[in-house]
């Protein structure tokens, strides 16, 4: 996924988590960043959802 938040003061994982939790219609506590707090590239887990749901609501390009 591609924001245009700013990487200062934590405001692009903070618009990840957002649309992500928008996207997959969680709360923005069930969306946390495991791996890449401070990095380009992240891994981020998602509570409440199987991984076929979290499939079927990510667009195809976000499956990377």
């Amino acid at each position: 996924m591609r924001l245009t938040a700013p990487p200062v003061d934590g405001a692009a994982n903070d618009a990840l988590i957002a649309l992500l939790a928008a996207t997959l219609g969680v709360s923005r506590s069930a969306v946390r960043i495991v791996v890449g707090a401070t990095s380009r590239n992240k891994v981020v887990a998602i509570r409440g959802l199987s991984e076929d749901d979290l499939r079927r609501a990510l667009p195809p390009l976000a499956q990377g």
